[in-house]
């Protein structure tokens, strides 16, 4: 199946320098394996050259991008235009973490054409960052966002988190006034979550911290303040909040709803085909979903022996498609079209019931989920369920 140029792509590059302790995301520490990978991930690019043509986005996520050596990179990015085809206004984005900001590499990426960071700060507190086992102190984010915009770079965006065990709400709102001062373009705000994993040893070490009852996360309720006085105080200061976690600043382009908001993550939210290259990375092709292998080196074997290094694959069934449609959906500002809703049946009184709990509201021939609905996302698709 060919796509046009509004297809996304993902690029894993899974290296640490060290592991967080709340992250569940693939990652490893062994920097020795970087050239085998990029080797690797050339060769797997070009088995979908003619598949994915072209994209007006890249994302290079991991693990920490900016880890990555300057000729490592440039390497990368010559690879990947080699094989594909961006338009010519596309947004580029590498995540990066604080410490590994430098003017050198900072203009290494403008020339290589990326427009776009996600600077990885989760906090401005140094007991925060200690107990989440970040790298970087706030005095090193404070001097990489002085030298990001030193070098010309105007769509920022800044990573946070909250819900953390003994964070309050106070200490919160600190974090965000300190996150404004610094304008930047958008704000991903997330909850912290740790994946129980089926047994101890899949569990990241902060949640087998919470499982031995060493530290605990906050009560719904108090997660539910933490939700709503992000989403009322960045709103109040003009962000956009546009999916559950993600606010933007709506931008100078007239006629724009959101010129800030992340092009390429509003692909996954709306379905829209992506290309994940790299170990553990998804793809989407509109029917079809596959994912690779979790492992640098069996990915590698995978692409050295010439197969593809898909792990696993499925092609969605209609009735998938119609309840991603609605778990995506009610996530967004955007919301569900009511054509969608209506293909359950009783469609018109669920919405009715869900209106009048104050979960939803219709406009313009779509249902979308209140500051209250955000709150239960995750549910809303069930009550249109079989």
């Amino acid at each position: 199946m060919d796509h046009p140029t509004n297809s996304g792509l993902y690029v894993h590059l899974p290296f640490c320098k060290t592991k967080c302790p709340y992250c569940d995301f693939y990652s490893v520490t062994d920097a020795t394996l970087i050239s085998a990978y990029l080797t690797a991930l050339n060769t797997e690019a070009g088995l979908y050259r003619e598949q994915f043509p072209g994209f007006d986005s890249l994302f290079l996520g991991g693990g920490t991008p900016s880890w990555l050596g300057e000729a490592q990179l440039a390497g990368l990015m010559k690879n990947l235009r080699r094989h594909f085809t961006f338009a010519p206004d596309s947004e580029i984005t590498i995540e990066a973490n604080p410490d590994d900001i430098t003017a050198e590499k900072l203009t290494l990426w403008r020339d290589l054409g990326i427009n776009r960071l996600s600077l990885g700060v989760q906090s401005f507190d140094e007991g925060e960052l200690r107990f989440l086992g970040r790298r970087h102190t706030a005095k090193q984010t404070e001097a990489a966002i002085d030298l990001i915009r030193a070098a010309g770079f105007t769509n920022l965006g800044l990573d946070l988190m909250y819900g953390l065990p003994g964070q309050s709400l106070d200490g919160w709102l600190k974090t965000l006034e300190q996150a404004l001062s610094f304008a930047p373009e958008h704000l991903s705000c997330y909850q912290l979550t740790l994946m129980a994993g089926e047994t101890p040893a899949l569990r990241t070490p902060m949640a087998r911290r919470v499982a031995r009852g060493e530290i605990s996360l906050p009560d719904e309720e108090t997660q539910r303040e933490f939700f709503l006085l992000t989403a009322n105080f960045l709103t109040a200061r003009g962000y956009l909040h546009y999916e559950v976690a993600n606010f933007a600043r709506q931008g100078p382009q007239a006629g724009s709803l959101c010129h800030y908001c992340c092009r390429h993550n509003v692909k996954y939210w709306t379905r829209t085909p992506y290309l994940g290259l790299g170990p553990a990375a998804h793809s989407f092709d509109g029917r079809r979903r596959w994912w690779n292998f979790s492992s640098v080196k069996k990915y590698c074997l995978s692409l050295n022996a010439g197969e593809a290094p898909v792990a696993e694959a499925e092609t969605l069934t209609p009735e998938q498609i119609r309840l991603e449609t609605l778990a995506l959906g009610f996530r967004t500002r955007a919301g569900v079209s009511l054509a969608t809703i209506r293909e359950h049946p009783g469609a018109d009184a669920v919405v009715a019931a869900l209106t009048q709990a104050g979960l939803v509201r219709v406009d313009r021939e779509r249902v979308i989920a209140t500051l209250d609905g955000l709150v239960v996302a995750d549910r809303l698709p069930l009550e249109f369920g079989d």
